[in-house]
């Protein structure tokens, strides 16, 4: 007998549905076809252990399975379940087969006929409501998580047996509710602190509302114990609440990459990833003979902050390039391509040299000729002029550590923050998948970084003065409109000029770059 079942592979951040055709017919052994991994084939020995434990038979006829489309390779464990279900019904011991055609099943089996927890449970149920599914039964553990995507039924089961029951009477399914709200409201709680804990740095404050209100990328190079690292980490209590959509596509990544638990269904805030400098290349990109996530991708819509940045390794750092631009990664092998989303906000935090005191206002440097130029250049050019505001940090007075005054708390520069984000997200309200001024293309920046003769003359003195790059033009254009939202203006002055030129610090001549 003939019968088919549905399952759910993933494919970089997204999912195909894949059938799965059973035939039990006269003769002997199972025969698995459709391109399986070894995963996937040693799948037989927990479907037959499954079966008998939930107190059916594995039949001693011959058994073809396949897996279609038979050019996709099927990896994972995700299909252990709709290949058992399809045993069960293909040799009669599953009578009710209707539901069998508007069902996506997906799990990993114990040997007791338990359903393990998978991967990609949220790129597979938006799958399954693209594709006109009735529903999709998968793990408990992931029932949660695939239960954000509405308008479609989804059952956690913990066993096959529980799942053949359902099947045979399909009226006791109780779908979980879809109710993306109630994760959206639920209290944030920042463990790192708040703004008003830190004492003076008002400029680098200040950078760090524009970085977060407009997306940019930021670095901040000082001596050690200026508070780049407490800054930097203080980050995510000033930016903006993503978006439905940024947490669907924020949620899906992690859900591949095997992130989730079935606490956190739904990523509500945005992603802040902290990689060693000892990473590797892979884990940075992401890859592997079945390509995940990696860091840049993980930390998109979000912030991925490096700290001490002469201390990666530099093809790790160059593997960046690209994603800072085209906000996407993509992944090559021989015999497939996937393409992440890597659409994060860079934040960096560096000493000036090896010893941390060059341009200090008081203490001396006391590298070796030549040391400050080696240790610098170990962040190249290109990357460095893809960072829009590049800032100088410099020590607290003892007469600022040790004051009382508090300074200004992280939700009222975070009102600021979502008010300029409100701005953008209505200019750009017809430009799907773009969300803040640093994602801006040219064309839209022609749109919308209109200059008057003023601000263009100072932006031309600048440019000429300092040798900035077409890179760097682009990059203070992109900040001015940000700091012209954050004044809630429609029109950049020359002071929004004149202030996202001065966040250029390391272009100047007294660093070791030039």
């Amino acid at each position: 007998m003939l019968v088919k079942t549905f399952g759910s592979a993933v494919s970089g951040v997204d999912a195909i549905t894949i059938s799965i055709e059973v035939n039990v017919t006269i003769g002997t052994h199972t025969f698995l076809v459709g391109l399986p991994d070894n995963a996937v084939k040693e799948s037989m020995l927990r479907v037959e252990s499954a079966i008998k434990a939930i107190g059916f038979f594995m039949p001693r006829t011959k058994v073809i399975i396949n897996m279609a489309p038979a050019d996709i390779r099927k990896t994972g464990t995700a299909f252990d379940l709709p290949i058992a279900i399809g045993i069960l019904a293909a040799t009669d011991q599953l009578l009710h087969l209707e539901a069998l055609q508007h069902w996506v099943l997906c799990g990993e089996l114990g040997l007791d006929g338990s359903i393990q927890t998978i991967r990609g449970a949220l790129p597979m149920a938006i799958t399954a409501r693209k594709e006109g599914f009735h529903g999709i039964m998968l793990p408990l553990q992931n029932a949660n998580e695939a239960a954000v995507v509405e308008s479609l039924p989804v059952i956690g089961v913990g066993s096959l047996l529980e799942v053949v029951q359902l099947l045979e009477e399909p009226g006791n399914a109780i779908p979980l509710p879809a109710n993306q709200e109630n994760w959206f409201n639920k209290p944030k709680a920042y463990k790192e602190g708040d703004f008003s804990d830190v004492k003076g740095q008002e400029t680098i404050k200040r950078a760090m509302e524009i970085a977060a209100a407009g997306g940019h990328n930021l670095i901040l190079v000082g001596p050690p114990g200026a508070g780049k690292t407490m800054l930097a980490r203080r980050l995510p209590t000033i930016l903006p609440p993503l978006t439905v959509e940024e947490a669907l596509e924020t949620t899906r990544i992690h859900s591949v990459a095997g992130k989730l638990n079935s606490q956190h269904s739904l990523i509500c805030e945005r992603p802040f990833r902290q990689p060693h400098h000892t990473i590797s290349y892979m884990a940075m990109a992401g890859g592997g003979s079945n390509p995940l996530p990696g860091e840049l991708s993980l930390a998109h819509n979000g912030v991925l902050f490096l700290d001490e940045l002469p201390e990666f390794n530099r093809s790790v750092l160059e593997v960046m390039r690209q994603p800072m631009e085209e906000r996407k990664l993509t992944i090559s092998r021989a015999k497939l391509s996937v393409e992440f989303p890597a659409a994060f906000m860079l934040v960096a935090s560096m000493n000036p040299c090896p010893c941390g005191y060059y341009n200090h206002p008081d203490k001396d440097c006391t590298c070796l000729p030549g040391t400050v130029q080696k240790y610098l250049q170990k962040i190249s050019g290109p990357l460095l002029d893809r960072i829009d505001l590049q800032i100088e940090v410099t020590p607290v007075p003892f007469q600022q550590l040790s004051g009382s005054v508090a300074g200004e708390l992280s939700e009222q520069i975070r009102k600021r923050v979502v008010n300029a984000r409100k701005i953008q997200e209505e200019r750009l309200r017809t430009q799907p998948g773009i969300y803040c001024n640093a994602q801006l293309s040219s064309a839209l920046m022609k749109q919308h970084c209109v200059l008057n003769q003023a601000a263009r003359e100072l932006l031309r003195t600048a440019m000429e003065r300092l040798k900035l790059s077409a890179r760097a033009y682009d990059r203070i254009l992109k900040m001015s409109r940000t700091i012209a939202d954050l004044a809630q203006t429609d029109q950049i002055m020359p002071e929004h000029i004149a202030e996202a030129i001065q966040y250029r610090s390391l272009d100047r001549d007294n660093w070791g770059w030039k």
